[in-house]
This record gives C-alpha cells, sequence and structure tokens, in this order.
C-alpha cells in the first residue's frame, strides 16, 4: 500500500482537464509531455503516482518511465479515486 499523502501526484490529463479538478497539491504533466521529461520525474521525490481520468493514460506514463529508469512510480489510476484515498 502506497501512503498516498506522502507521494508526488502527477496528473498526465490534458492542461484544461486538469484545470477543471485536480487532485489537491498534484502537478501537472500531459501525457504528450512525460517523454521529454524523463529526467524530471527521475529528480521527483519518491514514490511516485500517476493519474488520470480513467487510468489509461496514467498506465501508459508509468511503462513508458519504468522502461527509461524511472523507479518506485505506481498508476493510481482516476485522479478522482486517488483524491478520494488521499482523504
Amino acid at each position: 500500500m502506497i501512503d498516498l499523502k506522502n507521494a508526488t501526484i502527477v496528473d498526465v490529463r490534458t492542461e484544461g482537464e486538469f484545470a477543471a479538478g485536480n487532485v489537491n497539491g498534484s502537478t501537472n504533466i500531459p501525457l504528450d509531455q512525460v517523454p521529454q521529461r524523463v529526467e524530471e520525474f527521475k529528480n521527483m521525490p519518491k514514490p511516485l503516482v500517476l493519474c488520470c481520468l480513467s487510468g489509461g493514460r496514467s498506465g501508459q506514463a508509468t511503462q513508458f518511465l519504468e522502461a527509461n529508469g524511472v523507479t518506485d512510480i505506481h498508476n493510481g489510476g482516476g485522479w478522482q479515486e486517488v483524491a478520494m484515498k488521499m482523504m
């Protein structure tokens, strides 16, 4: 079980989706920007929990980042689920 209160939450939805609602304290890095920002992910405090609308895009990002050397990274699924688990 991941302690979400001590995790870095990254939302991979578009800027517009993120602006419409997000996990308090989360960072927005849209999925299409993930490949260019691998080093940024590597330097973020761990654990990392990625989220999106339903878990599909965050799953893609998690797999890509793991394949590129990012450790202690998890697919949190939908952002609303992550927000509820943090309460």
